[in-house]
């Protein structure tokens, strides 16, 4: 059962691939977002033999975009010497930015406005861009215009006085509506839904070692593409995965956000530099080509909640919807991947579905959504371990959800992620036989 549009036409998935991910300012330093999308969507191209000239639309996802080029789509396209015609657009829903360029790229196709699109999402925490304060800009910019004469140019120093108020801020994820940073509200959810440290620790080194397993059996060879950096060093795999950790390490770990806090740096997903891209066509398309599709999306839903209030319960409003559209009940579904953003964030989005009471009040609904089995919850990992760019988590997800599918002999897959801004979003991909 596939979501098609009024042209009966239906968007599948057909290929994925993905940079390895690695901590920002490290190894990926001087490769900003756009470098890092054309590294992505060069590899799947190559994967896929798809000539360059066949792709019609880039769909491309990013949070932190450079101030001088912000379309990073278009860019990624020029950069790789598309044909001048594939259009191409960049979308930001913050961390869910990523699946909001593939579905946007899914219903493009099925309304018939393309056969051929690549969508995915990048992110370079390490080239994240420090603004001056707007004292500063307005004081100099008749300057920078080349519009001012030496008594102008006085009188705008003149006005940036105390100096104390014109050094530079340092960049951090906050919310602009409430002042507070994420992991703070993490804090915050994790203590008003009872989620103890012991659990998010257990969770975070869960996490770690079905990544480490998923590496070391060479799950992921298929959807990691080489990168060279700049200084001619050659990056094979993600960065971030320690095999090694445990639950009484992690313990170890200091509270970051709070004094008395359970939120560290430990059951935290990490500042990452990456980039993901998923090759989607319609199915007609496909088939004439020869490939062989892996999945579809049956539905999708995308939702807001107050930031004050619980900013990244999102997911616990979106997963119901998706399931309500698609006819589906959460105990029908074979595999379950969420983004972790934090442990206590994904164990306060488990306990909700699980609540009845949560049901009937946020949800209208008599019984609870339902219980999600370990077992097929994050099957190969998440955030915590594989590290987050903001724009490509969503579309590494896809990835592995569509050829996780395949390769378990499983029908159904579905996604969900947190955002900021208090936005939530889910997605149901189906395989294709």
């Amino acid at each position: 059962m596939g979501l098609t549009g009024k042209t009966g036409r239906r968007a599948v998935v057909v290929d994925g691939l993905r940079t390895p991910f690695v901590k920002a300012f490290t190894d990926f330093t001087k490769l900003d977002t756009i470098a890092l999308g054309v590294a992505a969507a060069r590899g799947l191209l190559a994967k896929a033999n798809l000539g360059r000239r066949d792709v019609e639309s880039i769909v491309w996802g990013g949070v932190i975009l450079p101030g001088t080029a912000p379309n990073v789509g278009r860019e990624i396209a020029l950069d790789l010497e598309l044909d001048p015609a594939c259009e191409a657009m960049t979308v930001t829903r913050a961390c869910a930015s990523g699946l909001q360029a593939v579905t946007l790229a899914a219903a493009a196709i099925e309304r018939g406005e393309a056969d051929i699109v690549i969508a995915g999402g990048s992110d370079s925490t390490s080239n994240a861009e420090i603004k001056l304060p707007q004292k500063v800009v307005h004081a100099l910019a008749p300057v920078a215009l080349g519009k001012a004469d030496p008594k102008a140019i006085l009188g705008a120093m003149g006005k940036l006085a105390p100096f104390t108020d014109i050094l530079p801020t340092r960049p951090k994820i906050a919310e602009r509506t409430t002042g507070e940073v994420m992991g703070e509200a993490a804090e915050k959810m994790a203590r008003r839904n009872e989620i103890s440290r012991a659990s998010q620790d257990a969770f975070a080194a869960r996490s770690h070692h079905r990544a480490a397993a998923a590496m070391a059996s060479g799950r992921f060879d298929e959807e990691v593409t080489p990168v060279e950096t700049s200084e001619g060093k050659w990056v094979h795999a993600d960065g971030l995965v320690r095999a090694d950790t445990s639950e009484e390490k992690l313990a170890k770990l200091r509270p970051v956000f709070a004094k008395d806090g359970t939120v560290t740096a430990g059951n935290a997903s990490p500042l990452t530099d990456g980039a993901a891209a998923v090759l989607l066509m319609s199915e007609e398309k496909a088939r004439a080509l020869g490939y062989r599709p892996r999945a579809a999306f049956s539905s999708w839903a995308y939702v807001g909640v107050d930031p004050a209030d619980q900013l990244l319960m999102g997911p616990a409003l979106a997963i119901p919807k998706v399931l309500d559209r698609a006819g589906r009940s959460l105990a029908e579904i074979d595999l379950v991947d969420l983004h972790e953003a934090f442990a206590a964030q994904v164990l306060c989005v488990l306990k909700m579905l699980g609540s009845a009471a949560f049901a009937r009040e946020r949800l209208g609904k008599a019984a609870a959504v339902g219980e999600v089995d370990p077992a097929r919850l994050n099957v190969h990992g998440g955030s915590i371990a594989l590290g987050h760019p903001f724009g490509a988590t969503g579309a590494r997800m896809v990835t592995t959800m569509a050829n996780e599918l395949i390769r378990l002999d499983k029908q159904t897959a579905l996604l969900g992620i947190c955002a900021a801004g208090g936005l939530g979003a889910a997605a149901l991909l189906e395989r294709i036989d």
